[in-house]
């Protein structure tokens, strides 16, 4: 990978090319006599004007900001944004765990441990959609910072709480400033990654959204074995990779898409010749330059983005539906087809097989299209859940088989979701319409973990595991009548 290059550099090679950094798309001419510095795109070189350089010299081809070469700096805010994914499954891997007993000490009822669970989710709906909309239109870079500010010390608060008023406040906060990351995250890494790898490493934000989860499990369950307060230590690790993130983000750059959207031309040639390289070719990025008034969020519903829109809306949906309502009462599940449970050991496994999903999906992306990935996952999953549901008296053997391919699946399959989102929008729309689809994800969510109870009590178990194999179903027909393919997608 290369070294991050100097911006001296970047100033020197726009020298080369005859444009000075204010002038970032060059007509003919120049100052008159050849006296005076180079203006609007003439170069002087000591006998009167000649014309501007339009492509640089034969050993330094120009490339487009997609073209670039991974360097150290694409890795790095890949890994910032691991943050809000991890912490997103760490929250709701360890709220479940403490509820044991945070529920007897607080004398909870099921009304405030069904808010509690959910709270998060209502915070993240907030977040990303408030914040996305505020990121188009203000920028990425501090918001980015601030979100994770918000999520250190309220989670650093939960150590304290004394009632479960205080614990709700706080687990929503959390959720806000998670939710923002999801729109704000992905983003920067889409618009800064080289499309050749840039699925590969925003899977990699899903995958650490499944490692969050599996390590909330671990830990969590080995924390609350020490009874009494333990559950305020465990709430309050979440504070711990916050800051740790939080302080590694200081120095993050604002997005070059974005500041070019806006204008701020020299901005975003100095971000570029700074953290990717000085040989960017700035005439293709502003070929497709967004109109500035592009951020109204009514643009995501109009005839050019619907379709986008409203795919990824009902494909997310019917995606993480079924997965946080089936692991919220995983052991509910398992005990209804004789699985165990509450067996930790079973827990264990379903686990690893979540963590195996999630990595071997990495090449899953990389490897397939969007498109084909987004169908035959669907196709798989259903296929798994509809005979648990249909037959869930058939040998334990055989369920449990059915159960482990389906959480491989879900798993694998999640990794497109952020991968996706990103894709589907252009750059004055782009944190916007994430911000939207993961903010509607993840009121769909809260929707279905609190109706999957409810379903099993009064409709039994197999009536509610078809109806979630029915949306499966749903997610495959519409993916099927209008997923994209974005893969190699240049960004604009």
């Amino acid at each position: 990978m290369e070294d991050v290059p100097d911006t001296q550099r970047g100033v020197a090679q726009a020298a080369r090319t005859g444009r000075a950094p204010d002038d970032p798309d060059p007509s003919p001419g120049g100052t008159p006599g050849g006296t005076g510095p180079a203006q609007n795109g003439t170069a002087r070189n000591g006998t009167g004007p000649t014309p501007a350089r339009t492509a640089p010299a034969p050993d330094e081809p120009a490339l487009s900001l997609d073209d670039a070469p991974l360097n150290r700096f694409h890795i790095k805010i890949t890994a910032l944004t691991f943050g809000a994914n991890f912490s997103d499954g760490y929250h709701l891997g360890i709220i479940g765990i403490a509820l044991t007993l945070v529920g007897p000490q607080m004398r909870l009822g099921a009304a405030w441990q069904g808010l509690l669970g959910a709270s998060a989710l209502i915070g993240i709906f907030a977040g990303s959609i408030v914040l996305g909309w505020a990121a188009d239109r203000y920028g990425r870079q501090r918001l980015y910072m601030l979100d994770f500010l918000l999520i250190a010390v309220a989670s650093a608060a939960q150590f304290f709480v004394t009632g479960p008023a205080e614990l709700f406040v706080l687990r929503l906060l959390i959720g806000f400033g998670i939710g923002a990351d999801y729109a704000l995250g992905p983003t920067l890494v889409a618009e800064f990654c080289p499309r050749r790898h840039r699925g590969g490493l925003l899977a990699s934000l899903t995958a650490m959204w499944t490692v969050g989860y599996t390590a909330a499990y671990f830990f969590g369950n080995y924390v609350i074995g020490f009874g009494g307060d333990s559950w305020r230590w465990l709430l309050a690790s979440s504070a711990l990779p916050a800051v740790f993130v939080l302080v590694m983000r200081v120095g993050t750059p604002e997005s070059p898409r974005w500041l070019i959207s806006k204008g701020r031309i020299d901005e975003a040639r100095r971000v570029v010749a700074r953290h990717i390289g000085p040989r960017v070719d700035f005439r293709e990025l502003l070929r497709h330059r967004e109109p500035a008034e592009s951020y109204d969020y009514r643009e995501l519903f109009r005839a050019q983005h619907r379709t986008n829109t409203v795919f990824g809306v009902l494909y997310y949906n019917c995606q993480v539906i079924p997965y946080f309502a089936i692991y919220t009462f995983l052991p509910v599940i398992m005990a209804r087809v004789g699985l165990g449970g509450e067996d930790y050991l079973v827990g264990g496994l379903l686990n690893v097989f979540l963590l195996l999903g999630g990595v071997v999906g990495l090449w899953f992306v990389a490897r397939f299209s969007r498109r084909g990935f987004v169908i035959w996952s669907f196709v798989v999953m259903a296929v798994m859940l509809a005979p648990i549901g249909i037959w869930p008296h058939a040998p334990t053997l055989l369920l449990f088989t059915l159960f482990l391919v389906f959480t491989f699946t879900m798993s694998a399959s999640s990794n497109l979701d952020q991968v996706y989102p990103p894709e589907l929008f252009p750059t004055a729309l782009r944190s916007s319409g994430v911000g939207l689809l993961n903010g509607l994800s993840r009121i769909g969510s809260a929707i279905g973990t609190f109706l999957l109870p409810i379903s099993l009590s009064a409709y039994g178990f197999s009536f509610s595991i078809i109806a979630l194999a029915a949306l499966l179903v749903i997610g495959t027909a519409v993916s099927v009548a209008w997923a994209p393919e974005t893969k190699g997608l240049s960004l604009h």
